[in-house]
């Protein structure tokens, strides 16, 4: 038995199991991929308070160390469901089931599909989510991406420092992010900026290797491509707790400020929830107020 069960470790997962282990409760943490959620996989952060600049896999690792050295159980686990029978939740995973007093969703979300035909053929071999992961592949090469975000622009930015040329298409004629990444975009040489198109068809036979491209006015066009970055924004994964919570039309758990769900012990944290910023910081705080929140709950029992 767990004083609480934290689903994901993202940075609201993790600061939620930092502030739980300082009051001494006993924490698991279950997370279905590795820990750090979409900050590790950011090159560059500058919008953390005291830190000019850090790469956002050094943050995680570094709130990771933290709950470890807390006493922190972690497991690699894919959570299926939550239940809560009486004082208790029972969560299940594809490996274990296990039980706690209080529980905290912080699942984060995963990238959004272009729901093309092929998209899943040529993942791995021409299509990539992750430009931090797969981009140095690309050393010296013509690359496409697709985006108009913050995650996007910082993308683009990246893979113009080791491409040959990168090739952005965004949907609309302007970004929605912050403008000194805007500007760095517009003044790379290397950054060929194509607005005004979606990506319509990918195209090529083992691999990618070509992009059809669809503009506003119904007009094709074709780009040859070594690989496809797709950054088009995020979604949630929170259908399967439909039966403690409640979600939004867009997939997202509806909670107060305080973090509580409808279901009393059961909390949730991140960009999972209902929220209008969604940064790292916004996340920390979710997961010490959940966190904080969970503790108070438990110590409420008797």
């Amino acid at each position: 038995m767990y004083d609480v069960i934290i689903i994901g470790s993202g940075v609201a997962g993790m600061t939620a199991a930092l502030y739980a282990l300082r009051s001494n409760k006993k924490v698991l943490v279950l997370e279905r991929e590795n820990y750090g959620g979409q900050i590790a996989k950011s090159p560059k952060v500058e919008n953390y308070p005291t830190l000019k600049t850090v790469s956002g896999a050094e943050l995680s690792d570094k709130i990771f160390d933290q709950i470890i050295d807390l006493g922190v159980t972690f497991e690699l686990e894919d959570v299926e469901s939550i239940v809560k029978n009486g004082k208790t939740f029972e969560v299940k995973t594809n490996y274990n089931t296990y039980e706690a007093l209080s529980v905290v969703i912080a699942n984060g979300v995963t990238a959004r599909k272009l729901k093309l035909e092929n998209e899943e053929k040529f993942l791995g071999n021409g299509v990539y989510y992750c430009a931090i992961c797969d981009g140095p592949f690309f050393a010296g090469k013509d690359v496409t991406l697709v985006g108009d975000g913050n995650s996007a622009m910082q993308y683009a930015l990246m893979l113009a420092g080791y491409c040959s040329k990168v090739t952005m298409v965004t949907m609309f004629d302007r970004f929605f992010g912050e403008k000194a990444l805007e500007d760095a975009i517009r003044d790379n040489s290397k950054i060929e900026l194509i607005q005004n198109a979606v990506a319509s068809g990918l195209i090529g036979d083992e691999k990618l290797e070509k992009v059809e491209f669809t503009t506003n006015e119904g007009n094709k066009f074709v780009i040859n491509t070594n690989a496809l970055f797709v950054a088009i924004g995020q979604v949630p994964d929170n259908a399967k707790f439909a039966n403690v919570v409640d979600i939004d039309k867009a997939g997202y758990i509806v909670a107060n400020e305080t973090c509580h769900t409808k279901t009393d012990g059961l909390f949730v944290a991140g960009d999972c929830r209902v929220k209008s910023v969604r940064q790292v910081a916004t996340a920390i705080g979710d997961g010490a107020v959940a966190g904080t929140e969970a503790v108070n709950y438990i110590n409420t029992l008797k």
